[in-house]
């Protein structure tokens, strides 16, 4: 069984969602905009020097990240991905609603009733 870790995105007007094989330590990058899959697929692609935060707020460490070396590094690359390409993460958005509903024109309309997953 795969172990993955997923996260909505959005750059822009365009959503979303990067997933993480812990098994293969690759990221999947699915965003429709071209311009803003590719800033994170190079930004997961490279090194970074990450301040990570320790016991409080003001207890930090540099340190050197490699987002696809395990599941740890690559969220902590995350929460810094926007700075350096303005594709922002979702945190509390769920991929299943990216999932299913990619675009605005495929949104339920008009009031209807919908629901993530299937019953």
């Amino acid at each position: 069984m795969a172990n993955k870790f997923s996260v909505a995105v959005h750059y822009n007007d365009v959503l979303g969602y990067i997933e993480y094989d812990e098994d293969t330590h690759k990221a999947v990058v699915t965003l429709p905009d071209e311009k803003g899959r590719k800033l994170a697929e190079e930004y997961l692609g490279t090194t970074h020097k990450i301040n990570v935060p320790h016991d409080n707020l003001v207890d930090f460490t540099e340190e050197t990240i490699d987002p696809m070396a395990d599941v740890r590094s690559f969220q902590i690359a995350l929460t810094r991905i926007w700075e350096e390409t303005e594709v922002y993460v979702d945190w509390s958005r769920p991929v299943e609603f990216i999932k299913k509903y990619p675009t605005l024109d495929s949104l339920p309309k008009g009031g209807e009733h919908f629901e993530l997953s299937e019953n």
